[in-house]
């Protein structure tokens, strides 16, 4: 039997780098940036307070009828600092009013993509300053919350188009705002439809598969693929429901319960979001869309790089007797002037 000093001695001590992780994080705090994409009056921004448990953004719709019609998308990123148990979170809530307004909506979902895709080049390109910060500001869009109108009964040709192009950038969650405008009859339909259009249209929500994940993760991920698109309601109203304080929605037949599991999916979408699956939001963006994105704009600025190269050294063999420092002045002209090709980036 070994005594407490040969145990001592024993223990080597590097179990405790989850508890220097912890300090580590606590002290510094992470990113969270959730994009809200949907169509004006869904309850974006209701749903959004809802899950917070806090006023973050205030509705960007139309309140009278003398406002003006937005005629194109806009972004309106809103940045609030949360702490809840000593762990602090600098939350940003991306809306577009505007999208999906239109009679013609072609296009609506440009800005949106060029957005994201922005907050991966500036990443990359404090990544490949010569003197970079020790730690980036991290910009990059973690999840998108797509709203699906009650009353479309499915999925639509613009949603199908902008769920495929989405999907290729950011980890997207589709939601059915307002689902209390449905029976519970017409709700299980609508999921149904939506899971079968976004199967033949080969639209993958996340969660995604990996190869890392455990018996746990898989039963619990299918879990989460058999409730999506998740049912949601949201309400910052408190109602008094026999002497109980309740957050919900009064209808002309009752009060819907927002946290009421029978009513509404809202429970599991901010369990989701935040409770089982925020690290892998995080860690899934930089390791699977920034990757992609990162892989794509090194490749091509190795092309032109090359491109260049090869039209400078023919140059200077067609040059002949061309002085030296003509040569080398249209040579340094054809080099790259900056760490990242422009015009890829705004392809959306």
């Amino acid at each position: 039997m070994s005594s407490p000093a040969n145990e001592s001695q024993e223990y080597v001590g590097f179990d405790t780098i989850t508890q220097q992780m912890e300090r580590k994080f606590l002290k510094r705090g992470f990113n969270l940036n959730v994009i809200l994409v949907g169509e004006s009056g869904m309850g974006k921004s209701t749903l959004i307070n809802s899950i917070f448990a806090s006023h973050l953004v205030d509705s960007m719709g139309r309140r009278t009828a003398q406002e003006v019609i937005r005629k194109t998308t806009e972004i309106t990123p809103v940045t609030q600092t949360l702490e809840e148990n000593d762990v602090r979170v600098r939350l940003t809530i991306i809306d577009t009013p505007g999208y999906g307004d239109q009679c013609n909506n072609e296009g609506c979902w440009v800005p949106v993509i060029k957005y994201i895709k922005d907050q991966h080049a500036a990443y990359l390109e404090s990544e490949l300053k010569p003197q970079r910060a020790r730690v980036i500001n991290d910009t990059r869009v973690h999840a998108c919350l797509y709203f699906l109108n009650p009353g479309s009964r499915g999925l639509r040709p613009l949603d199908v188009e902008v769920l495929k192009r989405l999907t290729e950038v950011t980890n997207v969650i589709p939601v059915i705002a307002k689902s209390d405008s449905m029976t519970l009859e017409e709700r299980t339909t609508f999921k149904r439809h939506v899971k079968e259009e976004m199967a033949f249209h080969r639209i993958i929500s996340f969660p995604y598969p990996s190869e890392d994940d455990n018996d746990e993760d898989r039963i619990l991920n299918s879990s989460i693929k058999e409730l999506i698109p998740f049912a949601v309601v949201g309400s910052e109203e408190v109602i008094d429901v026999d002497g109980k304080p309740v957050r919900g929605r009064r209808h002309g037949w009752g009060v819907i319960n927002i946290f009421d599991e029978a009513h509404s999916d809202f429970v599991h979408l901010r369990n989701f979001l935040l409770r089982t699956h925020l690290s892998d939001l995080v860690e899934v963006t930089a390791q699977r869309h920034y990757e992609q994105f990162r892989t794509s704009q090194l490749r091509q600025i190795k092309e032109i790089r090359a491109q260049q190269a090869a039209a400078a050294a023919a140059a200077s063999s067609a040059g002949g007797s061309m002085p030296g420092h003509q040569l080398q002045q249209q040579a340094s002209q054809q080099m790259p002037t900056g760490p990242l090709p422009q015009q890829p980036m705004a392809q959306v």
